[in-house]
């Protein structure tokens, strides 16, 4: 039986995507690399630092990691408060309120730094609902390594069998079927070109997963 749901947030829970492009991209600039829209969609799912350090390596870029991290971050900042577009995905409010409300634990677990992810929950009033927050950054592997939904799982208390990963990129499958959870991979416009090859169950709708239909899923 279904008793935790193991939550992705960038292009699962709220869109911040478009927001961390186009502050990647301001960042490009900065340090006078181009990134193809190929290399990008490999970043997907990864923590920013990890990103910083493969750039410096692949362009041989004579700056600390964190220096491109930090430009990246200022930039994401001033977005955030000022974009507008930011807003939470359709669907995905109502469906973490029937969660809750049936006893589900809801535990979030992004690749995303804390500070991004409390801005997120603080905008959005969601802490009432999830139990806890991971941050990969706070890990020693980020994703595609499954370290955020072991311990994701661990948190929740219960079992890995009894819990459910909500994931939208190919990284973050991987790292879910890496840990042995179930995972269904949300197949979302703004995710481009990732691989759901891995997943035990793709949608399009966040209606397809209503507490009704998955509390008795073989398969968890």
């Amino acid at each position: 039986m279904l008793k935790a749901i193991l939550f992705d947030m960038d292009g699962v829970i709220v869109d911040t995507e478009p927001l961390h492009h186009k502050a990647y991209h301001k960042m490009f600039e900065d340090y006078g690399i181009e990134v193809s829209d190929q290399l990008y969609e490999t970043f997907t799912g990864k923590s920013t630092r990890n990103v910083c350090k493969f750039l410096c390596s692949h362009f041989g870029l004579n700056e600390d990691p964190i220096n491109l991290e930090n430009r990246k971050r200022s930039h994401f900042n001033h977005l955030f408060d000022f974009d507008e577009s930011l807003q939470l995905l359709e669907g995905v409010l109502e469906l973490i309120q029937e969660y809750h409300a049936n006893g589900l634990a809801l535990i979030l677990a992004s690749s995303a730094t804390m500070s991004t992810i409390d801005r997120v929950f603080k905008k959005f009033d969601l802490d009432q609902y999830f139990k806890a927050k991971l941050s990969g950054a706070d890990l020693k592997a980020s994703k595609p390594h499954p370290e955020i939904f072991i311990k994701a799982a661990e948190v929740s208390g219960h079992k890995k069998q009894h819990c459910m990963v909500i994931e939208d990129s190919t990284n973050g499958i991987v790292a879910a079927n890496q840990a042995g959870i179930f995972c269904v991979a949300y197949k979302s416009e703004h995710s481009k070109n990732q691989d759901y090859t891995l997943a035990n169950l793709v949608i399009e709708e966040f209606n397809e997963i209503s507490f009704e239909k998955i509390q008795n899923l073989q398969s968890v």
